[in-house]
């Protein structure tokens, strides 16, 4: 499967428990960071729940 970098753009304060806790098992617990994941159905789906709060990085 092809690789995909998640970097976390927006602050998680204020948002919702479940989408902090999305961003926790992305890897994605500071302000910019960037990790690497497979891009397999269920990371798109958890990216897909705090894309407000995450870009892609090419």
């Amino acid at each position: 499967m092809a690789k995909i970098k998640v970097k976390q753009v927006k602050s998680r304060i204020k948002c919702p428990k479940n989408q902090k806790r999305i961003l926790d098992a992305l890897g994605l617990r500071k302000m910019n960071r960037v990790v690497e994941h497979e891009a397999n159905p269920s990371i798109l789906g958890m990216i897909k729940k705090v894309e407000h709060l995450v870009s892609i990085v090419e």
